[in-house]
């Protein structure tokens, strides 16, 4: 019955991870480091994320600069970036690439507000297949004899509170997320 407990804190858990990466890359207005982790390059035949291939700062509260350490590098990372769903055109000075985030206009805002959400009930949807997984794993147990009905219905119980921890996690990231958006 542990493993069954494991199992579902262990993929709750994951579940939480992954909304924190997607928010992290939610582009809300200042400049954010996190916008470039899914951005790869090909640098000799292997893609390569572009925050191992250069130094990735903020310069300013709405500039990120990006110097490579391979000066051969530039112009690789300036077409991905132009090729990625970022948005923002990048200027390169011959050392550094700048990304100047534009301010968020109030549709755009409204537009990411839905985005977070949408991503929020993705992740309560899985943790909520979690919970269904694991009470049908139970529910097995106590069909082989390997648990009686009251460590059964126990357990239930637990991985019904565990599951609604989880989802007041994630509504609480959602809401902070949001805030963020609108706030700036």
């Amino acid at each position: 019955m542990q493993t069954v407990f494991d199992y579902s804190q262990e993929h709750m858990e994951k579940t939480f991870s992954s909304l924190e990466r997607e928010y992290r890359t939610i582009r809300a207005g200042r400049a954010n480091p996190a916008v470039l982790e899914k951005l790869s390059i090909d640098y000799y035949g292997t893609p390569t994320p572009v925050n191992q291939m250069a130094a990735v700062n903020v310069a300013e509260a709405r500039v990120l600069t990006i110097q490579p350490w391979d000066a051969s590098a530039l112009k690789l990372i300036e077409k991905a970036i132009q090729a990625s769903d970022i948005g923002i055109n990048p200027q390169n000075d011959g050392k550094i690439i700048r990304l100047v985030f534009p301010p968020l206009t109030e549709e755009h805002r409204k537009n990411l507000v839905k985005d977070v959400r949408k991503y929020a009930e993705n992740a309560k949807v899985a943790t909520r297949n979690v919970r269904r997984d694991a009470i049908e794993k139970l529910k097995g147990l106590k069909k082989n004899g390997d648990i009686t009905e009251d460590d059964q219905k126990d357990g239930e119980k637990e991985i019904q509170e565990k599951t609604d921890k989880f989802i007041k996690k994630i509504d609480a990231l959602a809401a902070e997320k949001e805030k963020e958006i609108l706030e700036i």
